[in-house]
């Protein structure tokens, strides 16, 4: 049996950890007097030390508690959490990352991002000396204090706490140095050898403390754990000075005290007690590698072509068991199969946080002030789709804002507020999602992209060519309208990969621009590239699927429309006008057609069109096979799939067979 790595167990925890950090320090930037995010982001510096303590990252410890130490200065009000302090946090979050994913590899640059920190730090504490003694006159209100300024503090850790790598020597040498101390552990509840549970912190400590008045920093030495922890901080009276000698502390400064004889049991209640709270948070999620959930999707998809077998087998037998059989298993391969594409689908806000800290970079690096804003978080779509949409993405991003959001005096010149807009939004339309990035800047610039791709030869001078047609431009190799080269833009590469990155996902890019006003450009892709359920359709003696979430409606072909139209042919659905096309034009099928034929009403974003088949066969669960290379040039089929009796069907394209409707349309309105 195979254990997982310790190291990169923390890796994983610490990349979620780190990821959180880059969002709070972000929420921090703009509310800076929000004490939610300031605990939050110095819990996440917290976990990170200790985790990374524990499993022998000690540069990453000592690096982070330089880092918290800095930052704890924000936590107590000292200093302001500044643009500048972020700014510098963020490049130590980036280091941080570093020194984690490369443990091995000379990191330089650590001690001046700590410097950086303090200098932003001491420079706030400046300006902010004068307010913070409004502060003075609260000793009124103040508990109980030790005359000779002699503490006792007892504590007992929470019994996940060896677990989440808490280390209680850290905590006592924390407490050292508040001021002089004497030590003294307490073992009255450690139970026998062959019982121990060496994750259990069965041992309290009892700390004699020298200190004018300890509790606050008390309280920010257990600040993670006081919610599950047994601590006490009371004043010291002077006869019971003394220390006392090593063995047989008194019975049990704990809140329930026990007998001696009794000690095994107390230390199993907060045994058990504990572990009972940690299953309960780690039932709530698993982490599980990404190859093992591709495999079980093979899987259930071999299961599902076995399945539809076994149903095609069972329909034409007459013994009434195996019908039974067949439909027990055809309803337990849908549930698995829906279940299976669950755990696949990722919530899309999960990638698109990742692009607040880009938008910080590229507002800080070109100057321009920007408003980010998301929409369409909870859409889902294929955790393999969400992987690979990271880099397209971040190119187009990156071309609003450099190419798209003017300077702030251009954009004041023409009536529009300084800050630019960007807008990143997901949203389901019929069998895809459509994730835009808009920006509210000059638009794409007709003239320059026509004249750049004349230069290029991709265009022929005076060639007549339709909007949306010049604005595909952009995604060829090469193109770029930029006049100068810079560290962002300017040598062409970068939209090309996003068209073949596109391309590659069975998906389509759409261009909108208004000159000044803006440009959107809209991926739509299929939610999922495994499983999707499917109409099984027949156009002459070939069988094709048509993704089941594309299809609107079935209505029967009315008698008397011409054969022979070419695909110039309009249905009235409703008092709307559907163009449609004939599936056995568009394949050339020779076999004659059926006297009664169907047309299948399917929709692509905003647009609709009619797919005119001899028979509708039924639906059915599809397993995507992809197609190989040799047919990549071949648009109107997305893949392939396996039917019950082994032959094979190809998917039907429809957001390519709606274009090419579209084609129809306008060729009907130029005629």
């Amino acid at each position: 049996m195979s254990f997982p790595d310790p190291s990169e167990t923390f890796r994983q925890e610490a990349r979620e950890l780190l990821e959180q950090l880059e969002l709070g320090l972000l929420d921090l930037e703009q509310n800076p007097a929000n004490d939610d995010l300031i605990n939050s982001t110095f819990r996440a510096l917290h976990t990170i030390k200790g985790s990374g303590a524990m499993f022998g990252f000690t540069a990453v410890a000592a690096f982070v508690h330089e880092f918290e130490t800095a930052f704890d200065q924000v936590r107590k009000g000292h200093s302001p959490a500044t643009s500048e302090l972020i700014a510098v946090a963020l490049d130590a979050k980036d280091h941080i990352h570093k020194l984690i994913e490369q443990p091995d590899a000379p990191q330089a640059g650590g001690e001046g991002i700590l410097e950086a920190l303090r200098i932003v730090l001491t420079a706030a504490d400046i300006e902010a000396a004068a307010p913070v003694e409004v502060e003075t006159p609260e000793p009124v209100a103040a508990p109980a204090t030790a005359a000779n300024g002699r503490w006792r503090i007892r504590f007992r850790l929470p019994g996940d706490a060896l677990v989440y790598g808490t280390n209680p020597l850290l905590l006592l040498d924390e407490i050292k140095a508040i001021g002089p101390c004497t030590i003294v552990a307490l073992t009255d509840t450690i139970p026998p050898l062959d019982v121990i549970d060496p994750e259990v912190p069965y041992m309290g400590w009892q700390v004699d403390l020298t200190a004018d008045d300890p509790r606050a920093a008390i309280d920010d030495v257990f600040l993670f754990l006081k919610d599950g922890m047994e601590l006490s901080v009371e004043p010291l009276e002077a006869e019971a000075v003394a220390v006392q000698p090593e063995p047989e502390p008194e019975p049990a400064p704990v809140a329930t005290p026990a007998k001696p004889g009794k000690a095994p049991k107390a230390a199993k209640s907060v045994e058990k007690e504990a572990p009972a709270n940690a299953e309960r948070a780690a039932s709530s999620s698993m982490r599980v590698d990404a190859e093992r959930l591709d495999e079980l999707m093979d899987r259930v998809g071999e299961l599902v072509i076995a399945q539809a077998r076994l149903t095609q087998i069972a329909a034409m037998s007459s013994d009434g068991n195996l019908k039974t059989i067949a439909e027990e298993l055809e309803r337990l391969s849908s549930g698995l199969r829906d279940t299976t594409m669950g755990i696949r689908m990722v919530p899309i806000g999960t990638l698109f946080s990742r692009f607040r800290r880009l938008i910080h970079d590229l507002s800080r690096d070109l100057g321009k002030e920007i408003d980010f804003i998301t929409s369409g978080e909870d859409t889902e779509l294929d955790k393999t789709m969400i992987e690979r949409l990271a880099d397209p993405l971040v190119h187009l991003i990156r071309n609003s804002v450099d190419h798209g959001l003017e300077p702030a005096e251009k954009r004041l010149a023409a009536g529009k507020p300084a800050k630019g807009t960007v807008r990143l939004s997901a949203v389901y339309a019929g069998a895809e999602v459509a994730i835009s990035v808009t920006d509210d800047g000059a638009g794409l610039n007709a003239d320059r992209i026509r004249a750049k791709a004349e230069e290029a030869g991709l265009l022929a001078p005076d060639a007549k060519i339709a909007d949306q047609d010049l604005w595909q431009m952009i995604f060829a190799p090469g193109f770029s309208t930029a006049k100068e080269v810079t560290s962002l833009s300017g040598r062409g590469v970068g939209m090309d990969v996003v068209k073949r990155i596109i391309d590659g996902l069975r998906g389509s890019i759409d261009v909108a621009t208004t000159p000044g006003s803006g440009s959107t450009m809209t991926l739509r892709l299929p939610l999922t590239l495994a499983i999707i359920d499917g109409m099984l359709v027949r156009v002459g003696n070939g069988r094709y699927t048509i993704p089941l979430a594309a299809v609107e409606e079935c209505v029967e072909l009315p008698e008397g429309i011409e054969a022979n139209a070419r695909g110039r042919n309009f249905l009235d659905i409703r008092g709307s006008l559907v163009p449609f096309l004939r599936l056995r034009e568009v394949f050339g099928t020779k076999a004659p057609a059926e006297p009664h034929q169907k047309v299948v009403i399917v929709s692509s974003g905003e647009g609709r069109v009619g797919l005119v088949v001899d028979q509708i066969i039924g639906n059915n669960q599809t397993v995507i096979k992809q197609l190989s290379k040799l047919h990549s040039s071949i648009k109107s089929f997305s893949g392939a799939t396996i039917l019950g009796d082994g032959t094979v069907a190809l998917i039907l394209d429809t957001a390519h067979l709606v274009q090419f409707g579209q084609g129809y349309v306008d060729q009907g309105r130029a005629a």
